[in-house]
């Protein structure tokens, strides 16, 4: 007989890889086959969602139908004059003309003969600039610049005291390599030493020295407000 620690030994049995259940779609062996059709049998509710919608019964015809009949009054109906006039199509205004085409037809026997200035605007421009004319208009080239053009052709320059950009990153001196900070300097880089809330540090208290502490003159004329903003009593 198996003792208790035997059965505990004993690995899981696999549920999944054949389930103690039925399946209908994979089947150890084919459905038998039906020789005869299948009945089907509605149920009652079925079969009263199969009926089409019935009418309410307190429904009422008032509408009219999309169709209606012509009566026979309509049918030996004349046009008045007035409705003559309105079938008219709307004639076009006084002095109206219609669109000119687009390719007006030339008389070659009336063509115009271009003059010499419509000539020379009808020829291409070309990649060298023509040269300057005079007040006089001309066509004489200038032969020289004033003065006041040549100064205001020139470039504009830096100012003396401009002091262009320092490099991101420049070469440290010599001396700067081997400087030693003073023991006043490494005392001035020490963190001031605070203490924390909860071991009793109040950061709203004010220190003697600065309750003895008294403002300058310079420092008083800056906390006087602007002239401008002051009202006049």
């Amino acid at each position: 007989m198996a003792t208790r620690i035997d059965r505990l030994a004993e690995p899981k049995p696999n549920l999944l890889r054949f389930p103690d259940r039925r399946s209908l779609y994979w089947l150890d062996k084919l459905p038998p086959q039906r020789s005869g059709p299948t009945n089907f049998e509605l149920s009652t509710r079925w079969s009263e969602l199969t009926e089409g919608k019935r009418i309410h019964s307190k429904f009422e015809q008032s509408r009219r139908s999309a169709e209606w009949c012509v009566s026979a009054a309509a049918r030996k109906a004349l046009p008045s004059d007035r409705v003559c006039s309105l079938a008219l199509p709307r004639l076009p205004a006084v002095g109206w003309q219609p669109d000119r085409p687009l390719l007006a037809t030339l008389n070659v026997a009336n063509m115009a003969v271009a003059s010499p200035r419509i000539c020379e605007l009808a020829q291409p421009k070309h990649g060298s600039l023509p040269p300057p004319l005079d007040h006089t208009g001309n066509g004489t080239p200038l032969t020289s610049a004033s003065s006041r053009i040549h100064l205001l052709a020139a470039p504009k320059t830096d100012h003396p005291q401009y002091l262009p950009d320092r490099p991101v990153s420049w070469p440290l001196s010599a001396t700067a390599c081997e400087a030693v900070a003073s023991e006043r300097v490494q005392e001035l880089s020490q963190p001031k030493p605070r203490r924390g809330l909860f071991e009793g540090y109040n950061p709203y208290t004010v220190s003697p020295a600065a309750r003895a502490a008294s403002a300058s003159p310079r420092i008083q004329e800056l906390s006087l407000p602007l002239p401008r903003k002051c009202r006049k009593t």
